[in-house]
């Protein structure tokens, strides 16, 4: 259930009053829950010296493992943490985030205006509280080893193409994985499967896997595995940030969005129910929407921001942008047998 409504108000008072100015909070840890490259050293040196705070930063590598550590003790770790839209709802649901005081956040009004107007973005908004603010977002495509496949590939359907067997580096991660065997098989909703669904994913994943020479969770990992494997295709889970390691590794290596629709997601900055400094947790996520960072995130990362001017391109028709599933932890759980080397039917034994 979504928290009751005095709950909301009380919350997002808190968090009016007290960051109604940014004071120094001098002895203060925040402590911060980040994907790779959203929080690098010397941003958060910047933001430490301007707080005269310190900033804790914990890495994750996937979904399942950002669940796990907010969970873990009831959100009582971490203060602030970057979850894609998707995946925030059953935070919201179980009451581990609270809502944003929008108007202690100056730095809003320098972001691109679809992603100002936080009500239209599908689950950032309930009952007239915002509980996210959006901050970086990408495809997830196919990365292509150029003298291995001369010609972009086009379809989803390359991951298992037989010619490259042994040869494709995919994510390790169930949410994700059903849903592009979901769309690499023409089903109209990827996100929302159901029982007569299961036996079709499970076999498609199992003969990705044949192909599959390692998956990985970590946007560097990925990246070593491609090179040391001599890999052919990629599965982009973190699409461009890839792409710009890949590059940045001397990889001779081509991008490219599938016809069927490229999964897509957009991360946001929220706030923990125990976030013991409200005041420094909405810095934050101000700090982060200032130039520096944004380029910072682009320049290295490759990815987009949200405060940049919109790229010139025309991908957003492909997209298809991630949205709750029907269980993740079904997914996550007959992802695990089928990583293990299990026949389906074992995997799908209950």
């Amino acid at each position: 259930m979504f928290l009751h409504p005095d709950r909301r108000q009380f919350c997002i008072g808190a968090l009016a009053a007290s960051a109604a100015s940014y004071a120094r909070a001098a002895g203060d840890t925040l402590r911060v829950l980040a994907w790779p490259g959203y929080a690098d050293p010397d941003i958060v040196q910047t933001f430490e010296r301007r707080h005269g705070s310190r900033v804790e930063v914990t890495v994750i590598d996937s979904d399942l493992d950002l669940w796990n550590k907010i969970i873990a003790n009831g959100a009582q770790d971490f203060d602030v943490f970057a979850v894609n839209t998707a995946e925030l709802q059953r935070y919201i649901r179980k009451g581990l985030v609270v809502g944003i005081a929008t108007e202690t956040l100056p730095n809003l009004a320098r972001q691109r205006a679809r992603f100002r107007n936080l009500k239209s973005i599908p689950g950032i908004v309930h009952d007239g509280v915002a509980y996210a603010i959006p901050y970086t977002y990408s495809e997830m495509g196919l990365i292509y080893d150029r003298r291995q496949v001369p010609k972009a590939p086009d379809s989803l359907s390359a991951l298992w193409d037989e010619r490259y067997r042994g040869k494709v580096v995919a994510y390790n991660g169930g949410t994700h994985n059903f849903s592009l065997a979901a769309l690499s098989l023409g089903l109209k909703s990827p996100f929302r499967l159901d029982d007569r669904d299961w036996p079709r994913m499970v076999d498609r994943l199992i003969a990705l896997r044949r192909n599959v020479t390692g998956f990985y969770t970590r946007p560097d990992e990925s990246v070593e595995l491609f090179k040391h494997r001599q890999a052919a295709l990629m599965f982009a889970n973190f699409g461009k940030q890839q792409l710009q390691l890949c590059k940045a590794a001397g990889l001779n290596v081509g991008y490219a969005l599938p016809k069927e629709g490229a999964l897509a997601w957009l991360d946001c900055w929220v706030i923990t129910r125990s976030a013991r400094n409200l005041n420094l947790a909405t810095a934050w996520i101000n700090y982060l929407l200032e130039n520096e960072p944004g380029q910072v995130l682009t320049s290295r990362q490759g990815l987009s921001n949200t405060t940049s001017p919109e790229p010139d391109d025309a991908t957003n028709d492909m997209l298809r942008w991630l949205q709750p599933v029907e269980s993740e932890e079904h997914r996550n759980q007959l992802w695990s047998r089928i990583v293990s080397g299990d026949r389906a039917s074992k995997v799908l034994a209950s």
